[in-house]
């Protein structure tokens, strides 16, 4: 006798077309457990912000204090080129300040999944502001490319492929925590950030300059190129050109643009030093050698050696001296 079909296979029969259905996996106990967890800890964090909601005031004055620091001030901008334009704006430095000053914010980076096969990783970046409930997030494929001067290249190292997503994820998570913080106190913020920059925390301007050009000539930028960037001399260096000059040097630190792409060379100038550097040295003067000193006749030699012994020297010319003049003017035919 047959056993009873079961009613899967009963309505599989009825309908051989139906889509399978994928069996549910099997959630293990520690799983389980960190899932009950970060559902505990969000609602706990968003119980906790409604019941201690932010003080606008005492965020505006901890911003302005924050901003008014050199240090943040010059990471509170980035600048890269894109199709042979310069790009700057706010930092996530800054967003991440400004977001610990808000309040309230719940902000992070996840890998949600990562495809050695197709060399790629699945990421989240987010956003959230627990106490007016506003969220931005973005899910983004991040390729194990790193680009080079030499074109893309492919990376598997582990710590390579983590910190290539840190990095791409930095991006995103810039743009979302912006997202969800007020526009007129992220604007406030970057304003005093770049007075900061210009009035370099009390420290005189021509010493910042120097400091400055100092920083450029290690990295091997001239003060030709300096000058020809900001379009005026050293000692005409103002704030507002200091300012930019300090985002740029702090962008080229972390490998966001190129010393070529902000410094330009005067092709001229390379050309003519290439022109110099091929042409021949020309070989120094060879000296004409030195006549020798006429040689006395033999006679005239034995007659002076002999001469010496028999009487001592005095200031008065010897015979011999006489016949050597002789001599001489004979071969020159005065005689």
């Amino acid at each position: 006798m047959p056993l009873p079909l079961s009613k899967e296979a009963l309505a599989e029969q009825a309908n051989p077309n139906a889509p399978v259905p994928l069996a549910r996996a099997r959630v293990g106990q520690a799983t389980a457990v960190e899932q009950s967890r970060a559902v505990a800890e969000v609602r706990g964090a968003i119980v906790l912000a409604q019941q201690r909601p932010r003080d606008k005031a005492a965020a505006i004055a901890e911003m302005e204090e924050s901003c008014r620091i050199k240090e943040l001030a010059e990471g509170a901008f980035f600048k890269f080129s894109r199709g042979g334009q310069s790009v700057t704006g706010a930092s996530i430095h800054l967003a991440r300040e400004l977001a610990r000053c808000w309040g309230n914010i719940d902000y992070g980076i996840k890998e949600l999944s990562r495809d050695d096969g197709h060399g790629q990783s699945e990421m989240l970046a987010f956003a959230w502001d627990l106490e007016t409930n506003v969220r931005a997030e973005t899910v983004f494929i991040v390729p194990h490319i790193r680009d080079t001067k030499n074109g893309p290249k492919a990376i598997a190292d582990v710590r390579d492929i983590y910190e290539n997503n840190a990095n791409m994820g930095a991006r995103r998570l810039r743009e979302q925590i912006f997202a969800v913080l007020p526009r007129w106190f992220t604007e406030q913020a970057e304003g005093i950030c770049h007075d900061t920059l210009q009035n370099g925390g009390g420290e005189p301007l021509p010493m910042r300059v120097t400091k400055m050009v100092k920083a450029f000539e290690a990295l091997g930028v001239s003060k030709a190129r300096i000058e020809k960037k900001v379009g005026c001399t050293i000692d005409k260096i103002d704030a507002v050109a200091l300012a930019n000059l300090s985002i740029t040097y702090k962008s080229i630190k972390r490998s966001e643009v190129q010393i070529a792409d902000e410094f330009p060379e005067d092709k001229a100038a390379l050309a003519e030093a290439a022109l110099k550097a091929a042409e021949p040295t020309p070989e120094p003067a060879k000296e004409a050698p030195k006549s020798a000193a006429p040689q006395e006749p033999e006679h005239v030699a034995a007659a002076r050696a002999t001469l010496a012994k028999q009487a001592p020297a005095s200031g008065k010319p010897s015979p011999i001296d006489d016949i050597a003049t002789l001599d001489r003017a004979a071969e020159r035919g005065e005689g």
